[in-house]
């Protein structure tokens, strides 16, 4: 290869949609911070004396500033995604600097009202990474939208674990320190990178899916050396810090890798435009021209179409604004707000992942009642976010293959999610020797697969025009969720056993720190969680049933008009 073919081959590497997308990775490995609130919640609620139903109801709070990205969405709907990231990267330093702060004495203790306000701050702007990062992926690569979600979805999942093994490397087991490392680290990489983040004209490539299980491949090494890590420091007592540090510049060459499938991508994009132009020893052109025509002449038809239906009348205007289009045409938001398909979904996701965040959020306080040291529980925290990735991946791209190669309709894929949550909230429930690996591993999956899941439906059934607002109203579903079983339900029945507890030891103590200890303290709530999430599964098939007939069809074929085609299509709509 000479200069010049190098040169154009970086041109379309840092230009083109893979290199946006490996830039996402990046981004979303260091966007959950949300997910490791166990770690650092028995700090928050030891320095500042909060009881359990407190540092539930701070859970919420993360949960409602961490899923109710609706703000994030109308801006990504009239901004360019860079403003998404900046004010994302300004509200996470913001939020997580004033934890610190506080956890750290260094400013007065504030009210509970105050610790509400600023772990929202901090989370919501995680809605703006993930807004900014994968409603931009998926645009970019409309026909593989599950893939899409799934690897990136996955990597969010993932976070948590590399979140963990980076604290580590850099600051051991202050639990203080982790705090001001979430408010700094994942600040400073989007305000480096977010000018790249940005949609271009999606094409369709003939090894498009095959470079996505590349990128799943190294992913899935990627969870098998934390798995392997993690099993290694939990064991070994004593583990060095500089061990940690190898294993966290391990962790960034395992991410970093995914740029040598970019590059390979551009190599043969570019061969492939040379070789039909007939210029083999010419500087090849970029490629994603070719489409762009192609594009913008279906854009101009569908407007076209709009601006030629007149409402007759005010009955037709309510009609048109409430009424939405057949299911995977471009509802509005407000079609798609008040339509039966959404307000299925999102109650069924409401259940699913309201109870298994229960479980997450609440996992220190679960393990510390049931007599787990602090490593173990760390090790909890960190198997749920392996396996809330791998949740992810799998649940992403098997719905994905199963979709088009049996026309398996995704909302089947929720029910079965939501099925094997149950698994964890049983082994919670009843507290066997050990139940907290299973339980772990069952929840974070279920967690994980319901995510990608849930947004490609979002997705194929309301279009792509206002996905970033309806995205962002889809992950609403989790902080309602939480605030119902998380904060009203397991909060205030582990404060009342813990009560009970206090008065049967020290009946005339005036100690304020509720803590209670033995498996009654979780029991009745997570029986509550299994038969919650069962009825989430219920009302999921019945969503199975009404969209049986549409993921029958070919749910994709618009994304896929040859020119031969397109042209026709334009003449005959004019």
């Amino acid at each position: 290869m000479d200069m010049e073919e190098a040169s154009a081959l970086a041109r379309n590497v840092t230009k083109g949609r893979w290199f946006v997308l490996f830039i996402c990775f990046l981004i979303i490995s260091l966007a959950g911070g949300t997910y490791i609130f166990g770690i650092y919640s028995e700090v928050i609620k030891t320095v500042l004396g909060y009881d359990q139903e407190t540092v539930t109801t701070l859970g919420f709070f993360k949960d409602l500033g961490g899923n109710v990205g609706i703000m994030a969405g109308l801006i990504n709907e009239i901004a360019p995604p860079w403003v998404v990231l900046g004010i994302g990267a300004l509200m996470n330093i913001t939020g997580y600097l004033l934890i610190w702060l506080s956890v750290t004495q260094r400013i007065a203790k504030p009210k509970p009202w105050q610790m509400y306000l600023y772990i929202c701050i901090g989370a919501n702007s995680h809605t703006f990474a993930n807004t900014g990062a994968i409603v931009t992926c998926v645009k970019n690569f409309p026909e593989s939208r599950g893939s899409v979600l799934g690897i990136l979805k996955g990597f969010l999942g993932l976070s948590g674990a590399i979140f963990t093994q980076i604290f580590h490397a850099m600051n051991g087991h202050d639990e203080r320190g982790l705090i001001l490392l979430l408010g700094i680290l994942p600040s400073a990489v989007s305000l480096l990178v977010m000018f790249i983040v940005k949609p271009t004209k999606a094409v369709t490539e003939k090894n498009e899916v095959k470079r996505f299980y590349c990128f799943l491949y190294i992913a899935l090494a990627l969870a098998g050396f934390l798995m392997l890590m993690i099993v290694v420091q939990n064991k070994v007592k004593n583990f060095p810090q500089s061990g940690y540090q190898a294993v966290a510049v391990l962790v960034m060459l395992f991410l970093l890798s995914n740029l040598a499938v970019v590059v390979k991508a551009e190599m043969d994009n570019m061969k492939l435009q040379r070789f039909s132009n007939g210029t083999p020893r010419s500087p090849p052109p970029d490629y994603r021209k070719v489409n762009q025509k192609q594009a913008e002449l279906v854009d101009m038809v569908s407007n076209s179409k709009e601006n030629h239906e007149q409402p007759k009348s005010l009955k037709s205007h309510l009609v048109k604004a409430f009424k939405g289009p057949e299911r995977g045409n471009d509802f509005t938001i407000l079609q798609a707000f008040v339509s039966m398909d959404m307000i299925i979904l999102f109650s069924a996701a409401t259940c699913g992942i309201g109870a298994t965040l229960t479980a997450i959020d609440n996992m220190g306080q679960i393990g510390r009642s049931l007599g787990y040291t602090p490593v173990n529980i760390s090790t909890f925290v960190s198997l749920i976010s392996i396996w809330n990735f791998l949740g992810r991946v799998v649940a992403g791209f098997m719905s994905e293959f199963l979709l088009l190669k049996y026309k398996f309709p995704r909302p089947l894929m929720l029910t079965i999610a939501l099925l094997i949550s149950c698994i964890g909230h049983i082994f919670i429930a009843f507290a066997l020797p050990g139940s907290l690996y299973v339980a772990s591993i069952a929840i974070g999956f279920s967690f994980g697969a319901q995510w990608p899941v849930l947004l490609a439906i979002i997705s194929e059934l309301f279009g792509l025009k206002y996905y970033a607002t309806l995205y962002n109203f889809g992950a609403a579903a989790s902080p309602v969720g939480s605030y119902l079983l998380s904060v009203k339900v397991a909060g205030a029945l582990y404060d009342r056993e813990a009560r009970k507890q206090l008065l049967l030891q020290a009946p005339n103590s005036s100690h304020n720190i509720l803590t209670c200890m033995g498996h009654e303290c979780f029991r009745l709530s997570f029986i509550i969680m299994t038969f919650v999430s069962l009825f989430g599964a219920l009302i999921s098939a019945i969503l199975v049933v009404r969209t049986r007939k549409f993921y029958r069809s070919d749910i994709y074929s618009k994304f896929r008009v040859e020119p031969s085609q397109w042209q026709e299509k334009v003449l005959e709509e004019h």
